[in-house]
């Protein structure tokens, strides 16, 4: 896991960066529920967004928790360097907030030249 990202150049994009979700809830929150990622830079600009949802099935007797997880797969500009965070919102309310910061490689510092 990792919350700072170094970069040759900006603007830069990141290929294939993973967001791991794992959703919990009650028993009395079983069925479809909606949800909104979103990455937003500084002033709160949407760099990238999508929405989606998921479907808490009934769990079996005695089981009070359930839970659901989800492993999402983005390319992701960053159009400068700073600040950033992932928003995560269920059912139209925010449950969490991850941040990213990015910055560029200090010169000399990029990978070895072939």
């Amino acid at each position: 896991m990792f919350q700072h990202i170094w970069v040759q150049q900006f603007p830069a994009m990141h290929p294939r960066l993973h967001l791991v979700l794992r959703l919990k809830g009650k028993r009395t929150e079983i069925g479809e529920h909606s949800v909104q990622i979103r990455l937003l830079d500084e002033q709160s600009v949407e760099i990238l967004g999508g929405n989606g949802s998921v479907t808490f099935a009934e769990p079996p007797a005695g089981v009070t928790e359930i839970e659901a997880g989800a492993i999402l797969v983005f390319d992701v500009p960053f159009p400068r360097g700073g600040t950033y965070r992932f928003e995560i919102t269920i059912d139209g309310e925010q449950k969490a907030a991850v941040p990213v910061t990015v910055a560029q490689l200090p010169p000399g510092s990029g990978p070895p030249e072939r």
